[in-house]
């Protein structure tokens, strides 16, 4: 998401820190072009001209033009006007003082409410909140169907009554969650390929009936400035408290979620980064600002590292990298375990610095397949021992694998950095780091 705006801001901002000193010109040359890269990735016009009005003022003052470093102060605005843009501080989810919390879900046919709903319904479960998921869609084909199998699939129950009234179906569904004694209601509402009355008026009676604490419109990121021109309208009809974005991980230019804030006053709450149910994430508006001006998203690292860790875990890592006792085995199950975390790419993204150190860096997800493949290829004592891997074993292993001997050469070589890589950290010296265009990496 927003790669294209990411680096064209990169490219601009570079330029910038070359002239040292600057003047208004060289402000108002750098903010044409930031406006130009704001619109090429979709940002709607009246927000793009709003946002560089109000670098400008910040910019052009004589604090920042006589500063010693004029160029990162110029930066720093930018980043602080698209924390602003995109919603300044995280908005969380609010909940009832009295259960149960009503979360309904509105948005246009595709943009994904059903799997949204299933998506946050796995997220409060997560938290230690039981939701009752209420089929309200009774138009679209075997979307009662889509959000049962959901349901069985997060052990979640479903309340459906067939084709009837939406309306009655929301309320009904209400007062069964009262009567299990189940803590929040997760409603999936009819959608429409395009907005009309007769969907609205329906939304407006299922949210007089149910009276929900939340009301979040469903966005399709790929569909860009549209996205927040809906939302607008949705939001003058019903009156939405949040926005989940969807399909953040596609090949978006990312307007809508520069827009949709700024055009709806509603705040971005959560970001779907991925097609499997877990993958729906707090939307934090300052990490994303970095990340477009690549600066690095430590926090989210962090908290998708402790996501799959647990403090034992990394207890036990670390006591084998003092010991130099890690073996392959164990340079496997690291491997699978950030797998799980996403791309390598997206991981790499997240590291202040990386990007622009190593600009033309790709990760080829086929290459840690074939890692994968290569160590899965040897037997236990080979994996627990390398060191006793000879010219016939490494044939073995290649054809075991599908790879060249090459490859299996390559791998231990990078093991091999590896640990001693590790040793180094253990003993509390400065590691050499390995050089990274040996590591399977164009």
């Amino acid at each position: 998401m927003l790669e294209g705006l990411s680096e064209r801001l990169g490219a601009i901002f570079d330029r910038l820190r070359g002239r040292g000193r600057l003047t208004e010109s060289d402000v108002n040359d750098v903010l044409r072009e930031v406006r130009i890269a704001l619109l090429e990735a979709d940002v709607s016009l009246s927000v793009a001209k709003e946002f560089v009005a109000r670098v400008k003022e910040r910019a052009v003052g004589s604090d920042v033009l006589t500063s010693l470093t004029p160029a990162q102060s110029v930066i720093k605005i930018v980043h602080d006007e698209l924390v602003e843009i995109l919603g300044g501080a995280q908005a969380r989810l609010q909940f009832s003082d009295t259960p149960p919390t009503v979360i309904m879900l509105v948005g246009l046919q595709g943009s994904g409410k059903t799997t949204q709903a299933a998506k946050l319904a796995l997220r409060l479960k997560e938290q230690g909140r039981r939701s009752l998921l209420v089929a309200a869609d009774v138009y679209r084909p075997a979307a009662i169907t889509q959000l049962q199998t959901l349901g069985k699939q997060i052990d979640l129950p479903v309340f459906d009554e067939g084709t009837g009234d939406p309306v009655k179906i929301a309320s009904d569904g209400v007062a069964q969650a009262k009567r299990l004694g189940i803590s929040t209601v997760i409603i999936d509402t009819a959608g429409r390929l395009q907005i009309d009355d007769a969907l609205m008026a329906e939304l407006e009676k299922i949210k007089a009936a149910v009276a929900p604490k939340e009301v979040l419109f469903v966005a399709d990121a790929m569909t860009g400035q549209e996205a927040a021109k809906v939302a607008k309208t949705f939001h003058e009809r019903i009156g939405i408290t949040g926005v989940i974005l969807t399909k953040l991980d596609g090949d978006t230019r990312g307007g809508a979620a520069l827009s949709i804030h700024h055009v709806t006053g509603a705040p971005i709450k959560f970001v779907g980064v991925g097609e499997k149910l877990p993958a729906l994430e707090p939307f934090h508006p300052d990490r994303l600002a970095s990340r477009i001006l690549g600066m690095g998203d430590v926090l989210t690292l962090i908290e998708k590292t402790q996501s799959i860790y647990s403090e034992e875990q990394a207890k036990e890592l670390a006591a084998k990298m003092r010991k130099n006792a890690f073996t392959l085995d164990d340079f496997l199950a690291q491997l699978r375990q950030v797998r799980k975390m996403g791309s390598m790419a997206e991981l790499m993204k997240m590291i202040p610095g990386l990007s622009r150190a190593l600009p033309n860096i790709e990760i080829d997800e086929r290459d840690v397949r074939k890692v994968e493949a290569i160590i899965c290829s040897m037997t236990a004592s080979e994996r627990a021992n390398p060191q006793i891997l000879n010219g016939s074993r490494r044939k073995r292993i290649a054809r075991g694998s599908g790879t060249q001997v090459s490859d299996v050469n390559r791998l231990i070589k990078q093991f091999d950095a590896s640990r001693q890589m590790m040793k180094q950290l253990g003993s509390g010296r400065r590691p050499r780091i390995p050089d990274l265009s040996r590591l399977g990496l164009r």
